[in-house]
């Protein structure tokens, strides 16, 4: 039987925006409302959806960068947002973080081997002398040479800055990995390395990974769970195999026709949404996908469609299925 490694119920993150020359708060934006899942130890929990759905703010407020509004975040069975000091240090080091842009979350200034190991020296896990040792063990495990340790961020390539916040992340031996598009700026090419190596270090480390893109076929190829969400909210959540194989909600399917087929032999009907994703200060009443599903009729407008089970662990959120 899985082991729970992460458990979020009902999680909600609203900001408060200030329009006027006075800078009033008079509105809230709903970047997630009401979000439920768990991610199994070993899992890679695909977090899927376009710009502004609310993915990397679900991942930040997990490892609480961010406070939440409502609900409950559980690592290990132990509430994240009422841990001591010294646990929420520990979680830290279990818990990192890759960002989508590699060279903004690196400091041009500090060479590559003293930005690896600087955590690792802060929390314990080497000494001042054998630091160097270390940082090279864990730049060899992300595909660096040895001579990369005395440069500095910018003279590197893309890819090889994405392996170096990677190695900086696996430096304090973590179990859980929110990588937040990772891959998203990079060349195709460049892409698959970096997945592969993801692949790797969770084969080789046992590592468990929150993966939050918004490409269907990057996440098609390292995921075990797929959870699809639109304007704050899961609308389906499905295995891998499950959710490419029989898509539930509408949302789901369009995203799917988007995906490109290898086999130029093979065509696939394109499904086109109409109209931009709506704003998360005013969402529609009852589905919020309502204005822009081509299935949508009057029920739509006036009843939030429930979270179901559809069997089989396949959960979706639409009146029609």
């Amino acid at each position: 039987m899985s082991e729970t490694l992460l458990e979020v119920k009902n999680l909600k993150k609203y900001y408060s925006s200030s329009n006027g020359i006075f800078g009033k708060k008079n509105e809230l934006v709903k970047a997630v409302d009401g979000v439920t899942f768990t991610i199994d130890k070993g899992d890679v929990f695909g977090l899927v959806g376009e710009s502004g759905s609310g993915k990397s703010t679900i991942g930040k407020t997990i490892l609480r960068l961010h406070d939440k509004t409502e609900g409950e975040v559980r690592y290990k069975g132990k509430d994240v947002f009422t841990l001591h000091k010294k646990d929420l240090r520990r979680l830290r080091v279990q818990t990192q973080l890759v960002f989508q842009d590699p060279f903004s979350s690196l400091n041009p200034r500090i060479r590559v081997g003293d930005a690896i190991g600087e955590a690792m020296v802060q929390h314990g896990l080497a000494t001042n002398k054998d630091v160097r040792e270390k940082v090279l063990q864990v730049m060899e495990t992300c595909g660096l040479s040895p001579y990369h340790v005395d440069r500095y961020p910018h003279e590197f390539s893309g890819g090889q800055r994405q392996r170096i916040v990677i190695a900086r992340a696996m430096a304090l031996k973590p179990e859980f990995l929110v990588m937040d598009e990772p891959v998203a700026a990079l060349d195709v090419s460049i892409q698959a390395q970096i997945i592969n190596l993801f692949s790797e270090l969770r084969k080789k480390n046992g590592l468990s990974y929150l993966f939050i893109s918004h490409d269907l076929s990057v996440v098609e190829h390292l995921c075990t769970k797929i959870a699809i969400m639109y304007l704050g909210n899961i609308v389906e959540l499905a295995t891998k195999e499950e959710l490419f194989d029989n898509p539930l909600h509408p949302y789901t399917k369009a995203l799917l026709s988007a995906v490109p087929i290898p086999d130029p032999r093979i065509k696939r009907e394109r499904i086109i949404l109409k109209g931009d994703i709506p704003s998360p200060v005013n969402p529609p009443s009852g589905c919020k996908f309502r204005t822009r599903c081509p299935e949508a009729t009057g029920l739509c407008a006036e009843m939030v469609p429930e979270f179901r089970d559809m069997g089989n662990g396949h959960f979706t959120a639409c009146h029609y299925v």
